[in-house]
């Protein structure tokens, strides 16, 4: 979603600035030096648009919203637990944390009170999960069952009503009236039992057995009341039998409509369920969704709307069901969705802010979810959401409104937007105001700065954009902004170096692609078909250039300028950029050689360690899918599938996998995940000898240098743990011998236990020289150090990435020995502001009760249970510090 609001300046002034065809003349040589480009044309290369004003719940304090939502959490009626986890996912989702908001969602749908919570946040969570099917198939042939998000029961889960109206059979003793009444509809009597047809309802029981004219007659014309004959031979056979067996669909609509004009609650209900049976398809669904809302048959609306939930996103495309869903009114909600309308609407946004944010239906929706709102938090989420949309459709009167809306409400991060809006309107230094003021009266954010940089220009936007950095180091746009700005000014090394800083710790597309416009305006195409097949590996559907090229269609044309490289080089250079640590680079390699007719499995295999490497989690598993698809054999397959499964948690399903591929025949990856698998799904610490004859057994078989240099790490890490340092010691040094640079890391370890702490440091220091990225052999080197060369490599480490936490933790706790509190908090409050991190909170809460601060801490320990609500030492420190609380 983040990507599909970009900002209405950016889209209107570059529609026509960039032709890349101008810039990569097929015939090599004929395009000019950088130097000799006109600077209008480096200019509309590398342009940074304007950072999007993103459609999230974001807090001033997110830390104080997880710790009330924990606290209300521990209180609360059972009923009102799952919209609290789901303002905890909209905070998680403002975070980018997709593995909490997730785990938000399942703790809604667990906790859910009501049929129609259990058919949103059930199907909210397979819409998170979409392309896992596979996972599943894979689980069910290890015997695993995981359909916990299949159909639901409706009938079952609403149940009837006991006290529906069912009336006392009246005898009446001497009596001339008959016993059976006939019923005239057209040319046709139907015969009924006056008092079972009494007792379907208070109308009918008073007009057959009160003072009305028809209760001394036989004959009753019901002609004129839209049942037709066979449909009222029904219902006398049902006020005898209570049973609807064999009624064909019209006719039971038919009747539904005859019992809520006649109040006949029982036959309605049975009408009801026994039509909510026979729901299907989404063809049945949209049929009879407009008789359920109009009839109020709460089984059916809710049968139809499961169907709908079934099929997102592709129900959305049908103009029909999105009728449905936008025409509802509150009272028609109610039937289709009970109290879960606003978790409803919540959902559906979603969905459509996905597939367009600026259409008809995600605006639709919006409009019903602000409707839905009941809290304020709700009402800030709604108004702010449907204020984004509102902007980028270009209606700008509704979006200040709906800004307005939210920023009273207590959402400040709105303020972004009526600073746009007053931007747009020619106001900039309102817009320049507006955010001074909100800097001064609020806890400075980075956003803040990032915002407030727009509305001035020079020094002044410099300065807030570096402070925008400090704050929050996450924001790319700083980084982008500062880096095209330096290559204006031809200053390309700075340029880079400015770009590369964030790159080093987040593989954004956006930063990526400006990297690749500084290369192809500095004409060095091998780097810039670099940039461009790393992009295409993260997201090969990516459009560059505000989504006007096709990424594709960039490499294709850059690739002209390179030389082609045969399948050795692509070897040479893939052992190049593994050995140094390149994971871009070796990503852009893999890439490459896909291309050719080498074996595909084992490639996309090594492209998702990449992925996985680099924090993508979700590139690394559709890679690995891609694997399993092109395996070359059954037993390779089985290596795959056991990959996927032990890469989502499935541990002991990967290690049946991989004992499956030895059985069918020996080979490395298959020792080499049981290896994995069995060290993970085992909890006996004797395992670790099967470990190492596992990874023995790996080693024997065929593989390539770069995965044997892995076993061998891994094999002597192994012999670390069990205190085998002379083994362990062979194993780095055989592994350095192949060129697995990351064994210096492991042979610096075998060093230090040898209290050899020199020879650890140099060992660290061999990496560090070695490695393009290195901040994690940075950190491990500050361990075989004095405490100022420690202080140092830690600074490099947050400088290179800003989001390892062991730097913050640990400059907290030399802050709190030197009994320098408030310092110590503000460094854990530094990280804390951009991460939300467990230990960072657990630390922070742990300082706060040693310095008093009961509430402090307290709060800590609630939003760090909010990120992981089973952690023991958590639990136990906040058991302790709520034990203290006046």
């Amino acid at each position: 979603m983040k990507n599909l609001f970009l900002s209405e300046s950016c889209k209107e002034t570059q529609v026509h600035a960039l032709n890349p065809q101008s810039w990569l003349q097929v015939e090599r040589g004929k395009i000019s030096k950088f130097s000799t480009h006109s600077s209008s044309s480096i200019e509309s290369l590398i342009k940074v648009p304007e950072p999007p004003i993103l459609p999230f719940f974001k807090p001033l304090d997110y830390v104080d919203v997880l710790a009330q939502i924990h606290e209300e959490l521990e209180s609360c009626p059972l009923c009102e637990r799952p919209n609290l986890y789901l303002l905890q996912f909209q905070v998680f989702r403002g975070l980018g944390e997709v593995k909490l908001l997730r785990r938000s969602l399942r703790s809604a749908w667990l906790n859910a009170t009501t049929v129609h919570e259990k058919l949103v946040f059930s199907a909210w969570l397979k819409y998170e999960k979409q392309g896992e099917d596979l996972i599943a198939d894979l689980l069910a042939s290890c015997g695993k069952c995981t359909q916990e998000f299949g159909p639901l029961d409706i009938a079952s889960q609403l149940p009837t009503d006991l006290n529906l109206n069912s009336l006392e059979t009246v005898e009446i003793v001497g009596s001339h009236i008959s016993s059976t009444v006939f019923f005239q509809i057209g040319e046709e009597k139907i015969a009924c039992d006056r008092q079972k047809i009494a007792s379907l309802s208070a109308p009918f029981h008073a007009m057959l057995n009160g003072c009305f004219m028809e209760s001394h007659q036989e004959d009753i014309d019901l002609s004129e009341n839209g049942i037709s004959p066979s449909s009222m031979r029904v219902v006398s056979e049902f006020s005898g039998t209570g049973s609807l067996e064999g009624v064909s669909p019209g006719t039971l609509l038919e009747i539904l409509i005859f019992a809520n004009k006649f109040c006949c609650e029982r036959l309605k209900d049975a009408c009801d369920r026994k039509l909510a049976s026979l729901v299907s398809s989404r063809q049945d669904a949209i049929d009879l969704m407009e008789y359920a809302l109009e009839e109020n048959a709460p089984v059916l609306a809710a049968s139809c709307l499961q169907v709908f939930l079934h099929e997102l996103p592709d129900c959305l495309n049908d103009d029909r069901v999105v009728k449905i869903f936008s025409i509802t009114n509150k009272q028609q909600r109610s039937i289709m969705v009970g109290s879960a309308s606003f978790s409803l609407y919540c959902l559906l946004s979603e969905v459509a802010m996905n597939g367009d944010p600026q259409s008809d239906v995600t605006a639709c929706f919006l409009e019903r979810l602000v409707e839905s709102a009941t809290t304020s938090r709700q009402r800030q989420l709604a108004f702010h959401q449907l204020g984004c949309v509102r902007l980028l459709r270009k209606e700008y009167d509704e979006a200040e409104q709906l800004f307005e809306a939210a920023f009273n409400e207590g959402h400040v991060y709105s303020v972004a937007g009526l600073a746009r809006l007053g931007f747009i309107r020619g106001h900039k230094l309102w817009s320049y105001e507006k955010l001074s003021s909100t800097i001064s009266s609020y806890t400075p954010l980075g956003w803040m700065y990032q915002e407030r940089s727009l509305y001035c220009e020079g020094d002044k936007k410099l300065e807030d954009l570096e402070k925008a950095t400090e704050l929050d180091p996450t924001l790319n746009y700083p980084y982008m902004y500062r880096a095209a700005s330096l290559m204006r000014k031809q200053n390309v090394q700075a340029a880079l170096g400015e770009i590369n800083r964030i790159l080093g710790f987040k593989l954004a597309l956006e930063c990526l692609e400006l990297r690749f416009c500084f290369y192809l305006a500095l004409e060095d195409y091998q780097a810039a078909l670099c940039d461009v097949q790393a992009i295409l590996t993260l997201s090969p559907e990516y459009r560059m250039f505000e989504g006007r090229v096709a990424a594709s269609q960039l490499r294709t044309l850059v690739h002209e300028h390179v030389e082609n490289w045969t399948t050795a080089d692509c070897w040479l250079q893939l052992y190049d950029r593994w050995s140094s640590v390149d994971d871009i680079g070796s990503l852009s390699v893999i890439y490459q050689m896909l291309e050719s007719d080498a074996a595909k499995g084992v490639l996309y295999f090594r492209q998702s360690l990449l992925l996985l490497r680099l924090n993508c989690p979700d590139a690394a598993m559709r890679s690995l899918q891609l694997a399993r698809q092109h395996a070359s054999s059954e037993h390779e397959r089985l290596v795959y599938e056991g990959w996927i499964l032990y890469d989502t948690g499935h541990y002991e399903e990967g290690l049946r996998k991989a004992e499956k591929s030895i059985n069918l025949k020996r080979s490395f990856e298959a020792y080499f995940l049981k290896a994995y698998a069995l060290a993970d799904s085992s909890q006996d610490p004797s395992c670790s000898s099967t470990v190492v004859s596992l990874l023995e057994d790996a080693l024997k078989c065929p593989s390539d240098r770069l995965r044997k240099g892995q076993a061998l790490n891994n094999l002597g890490s192994v012999y670390v743990d069990c205190g085998k340092l002379d083994l362990a010691a062979d194993c780095y040094i055989n592994a350095l011998k192949i060129r697995h640079t990351r064994a210096h890391q492991g042979l610096a370890r075998v060093h230090y236990l040898r209290n050899d702490r020199n020879a650890a440091y140099e060992e660290m220091t061999k990496l560090i020289e070695k490695a393009q990225n290195n901040a994690s052999a940075y950190e491990k080197r500050s361990e075989y150090c004095e405490r100022e060369l420690t202080k140092a490599d830690l600074e490099m480490v947050t400088r290179l990435d800003p989001l390892r936490v062991y730097p913050y933790r640990y400059r907290a706790a030399v802050l709190m020995d030197n009994h320098k509190e408030k310092e110590a908090i503000a460094e854990l409050s530094r990280a804390i502001a951009f991460k939300a991190d467990l230990h960072l909170l657990h630390l922070r809460a742990a300082f706060h009760e040693h310095i008093g601060d009961i509430s402090g801490a307290l709060r800590d320990c609630r939003a760090a249970l909010s990120v992981d609500p089973n952690h023991q030492e958590m639990l136990e420190l906040h058991s302790r510090v709520n034990s203290q609380e006046p």
